[in-house]
C-alpha cells in the first residue's frame, strides 16, 4: 500500500498476570517486542530493523514511525527507564513533546511495570544502534502543533494498569490484558470519533472491535455478530488464523499478512488460547435484529447450469470460480470460502475490493511461504467489471450485502498499489 497505519490487531504481548504463558521463551522482552509487532510499524523494508521510517496516514496528512533503536543520537538510546514508561503509557517523549496517537499509548498504558521494563531492557540491549534520523511528519500548520494533545489525553485518554476483573477466570483476565493492552486491538478495528478517538476501549463499550475502516481496508468486526463479525466461527477456528493466517473463513490479507508473519505465529498457545476466550465473551454489537446468514442454493445453480446473465457471473466463472467454486466453498483451509464469509458480508466493501484489485502478500509460517495467493485483477478488470463481480460475490449463495458501484472501485484503485511480492520476515536482532 502506498501509505498506511499497519493492522496491529490480534498483536499480543507477554504479561506479568495470573494466566502466564506456558514454557515462556528465554528473553521476556524479545516476547514482548515481536508479540507486539513492533518490528512491523518500526521499520521499513532497506533499512536496519526498529529504526522507523513507516509513513502511516492520518486525516490531517502523514506521519513517520521513529526510530526506537538504541543509538543515541536518533534514537532512543538516551532513555531512562521511566522516560521509556512515559512515553508507552502517556504519549510524551524524552524532550518533552507529545505523540500522536497513532501512537497506541492509551492501549499501553494498561500494560503491567514488569511488560513495560522488560520491553525497555530488549530494546536497549537486545537490539543493534541503527544511526537513522527520524522524518518530520507532513502534517501541515497549524494543525502540526502539538500541545493539543494535552487536551485529548485528558478528554480521550486513562494511563490506569489494566486490573483483572471479579467473576472472570484467570484466562479471560489475561486475554482482556492482552487484547487491551500491548495488543492494542481496537487501534485498528474500533470505530474513531470525530478526534480520532477510538470510541471504546474495553468490551463494555458497545463499539469496541466492531470494525473500522484502515487505509482503503475495513478492518474486520471482531465481536460476535453472526453475519459480519466473528458469531460463526469457533475457538479453534480463531486460534488457527492467529497461529498460521488461515481456517475456513479466511486467509490473512493486506497488513494483517504481517502481523502473522511477524507476529502471532511467535506467540504461545496459551497467549492464543487466552485471546480467543476473551474474544468470543463479547456480544455482538453492529447487525441488532438482522437475520443471520442463510444458505442458498441458487447461484451454485445457476453457475453449474451456465447461466451466467446476473452481472459479475461471468467475470466469477472465468477468474474466481476455478478456486472458489460454483458454490462458494472453502476447500481446506488455504482456499477461503465466500458463502457467509464475515469478510464478505462486512457492510464496507473496502477489503473486498482492495483484494480483487491487489491481490494478496504470501503468509511465511516457520519460513516456509504460503503456495495459495490471491492473485491481482487491477489490469486484466476494468472498474465496472471489478464492481460487477465483487456485488456478484457478495449477493450470492446467501449473501445479502450491498451492492459496489464502479466509483468506489475507481478510489481504491487511485489510492493504492499491488501487493507485493517481496515477503518481509523482518530480524530484529
Amino acid at each position: 500500500m502506498k501509505t498506511g497505519l499497519r493492522v496491529c490487531a490480534f498483536v499480543i504481548g507477554l504479561a506479568a498476570f495470573s494466566a502466564q504463558a506456558a514454557d515462556p521463551p528465554a528473553d521476556r522482552g524479545e516476547y514482548v517486542a515481536r508479540a507486539g509487532n513492533c518490528v512491523s510499524c518500526h521499520s521499513v523494508p532497506g533499512a536496519p530493523a526498529l529504526s522507523g521510517g513507516l509513513k502511516m496516514a492520518t486525516p490531517l496528512g502523514a506521519i513517520y514511525s521513529t526510530n526506537i533503536t538504541p543509538d543515541k543520537a536518533t534514537g532512543i538510546g538516551d532513555y531512562t527507564l521511566e522516560d521509556f514508561d512515559r512515553a508507552m503509557r502517556k504519549g510524551v517523549a524524552k524532550d518533552g513533546h507529545r505523540l500522536y496517537p497513532a501512537m497506541p499509548y492509551p492501549s499501553y498504558a494498561k500494560m503491567t511495570p514488569e511488560d513495560i521494563k522488560a520491553l525497555y531492557e530488549f530494546l536497549m540491549k537486545g537490539v543493534s544502534a541503527a544511526n537513522v534520523p527520524n522524518k518530520p511528519s507532513e502534517i501541515p500548520s497549524p494543525w502540526n502543533i502539538r500541545w493539543p494533545l494535552a487536551i485529548w489525553n485528558v478528554l480521550f485518554a486513562d494511563d490506569d494498569t489494566y486490573e483483572a476483573k471479579a467473576g472472570k477466570d484467570a484466562a479471560w483476565n489475561r486475554g482482556a490484558y492482552l487484547v487491551q493492552g500491548l495488543g492494542h486491538c481496537g487501534a485498528c478495528h474500533t470505530p474513531r470519533g470525530l478526534a480520532f478517538n477510538e470510541k471504546g476501549y474495553d468490551e463494555t463499550d458497545g463499539d469496541f472491535l466492531m470494525g473500522a475502516p484502515l487505509d482503503n481496508w475495513s478492518a474486520s468486526n471482531l465481536r460476535q455478530d453472526v453475519n459480519t463479525g466473528l458469531g460463526r466461527w469457533s475457538k479453534e477456528d480463531l486460534t488457527a488464523f492467529l497461529k498460521t493466517g488461515h481456517n475456513k473463513y479466511g486467509i490473512a490479507f493486506g497488513t494483517m499478512t504481517e502481523v502473522v508473519n511477524n507476529s502471532t505465529q511467535y506467540m504461545t498457545n496459551d497467549d492464543i488460547g487466552a485471546i480467543a476466550t476473551y474474544l468470543m465473551s463479547i456480544p455482538g454489537s453492529r447487525e441488532g435484529k438482522s437475520n443471520p446468514y442463510t444458505p442458498s442454493t441458487a447461484t451454485a445453480d445457476a453457475l453449474k447450469a451456465g447461466d451466467f446473465k446476473a452481472p459479475g457471473a461471468l467475470v466469477y466463472s472465468q477468474q474466481c470460480m476455478a478456486c472458489h467454486l460454483p458454490t462458494g466453498a472453502a476447500q481446506g483451509e488455504y482456499l477461503p470460502l465466500l458463502a457467509g464469509n464475515p469478510v464478505v458480508l462486512d457492510p464496507s466493501p473496502a477489503s473486498l475490493i482492495n483484494i480483487v484489485l491487489n491481490g494478496s502478500q504470501a503468509v511465511v509460517i516457520d519460513g516456509l511461504p504460503d503456495a495459495y495467493r490471491m492473485p491481482q485483477y487491477r489490469v486484466l478488470l476494468k472498474d465496472q467489471e471489478v464492481a460487477d463481480v465483487v456485488s456478484f460475490i457478495r449477493s450470492s449463495w446467501g449473501n445479502a450485502a450491498s451492492k459496489v458501484t464502479a466509483e468506489e472501485v475507481a478510489a481504491i484503485r487511485k489510492a493504492t498499489d499491488p501487493a507485493s511480492d517481496q515477503v518481509h520476515i523482518l530480524r530484529m536482532k
